[in-house]
């Protein structure tokens, strides 16, 4: 089980929770069904550019378990969001990341387009 902590910046803003509940799903690679658009696109350095969501799953299949997440920030605006934060991996990985996220329409409710960064190191024994 992931040890989640999440945002201060959620308290009384829907599409702030959403973002980091994206985010979320994104480190963890549990997906809800109707988060991300159908034809969601996600560009990533790591990952290069990625499109459709069952690809999208595909990826997320490959990746090492997360162990513990912190999201430090959730932020939106208008049809953009973001979350960052610092994921500890099963396999001794620290990444840092940051998610920044273009939704389907104002309401905020599913993701077209994912832009993402990451640094990763080892953790320091």
């Amino acid at each position: 089980m992931v040890h989640i902590t999440g945002s201060k910046d959620c308290g009384n803003s829907p599409k702030n929770l959403f973002a980091q509940d994206v985010a979320i799903a994104l480190e963890t690679g549990e997906i809800p069904t109707g988060m991300l658009s159908d034809d969601v696109v996600w560009h990533g350095r790591a990952t290069g550019l990625i499109e459709g969501i069952a690809a999208v799953r595909q990826t997320m299949a490959k990746r090492p378990a997360v162990q513990s997440l912190v999201i430090d920030h959730a932020i939106s605006h208008g049809k953009a969001a973001m979350a960052n934060g610092i994921a500890t991996l099963t396999d001794g990985t620290i990444r840092r990341f940051s998610h920044v996220f273009d939704f389907t329409s104002a309401k905020g409710n599913c993701v077209a387009t994912i832009t993402s960064y990451f640094v990763n190191r080892r953790r320091e024994e």
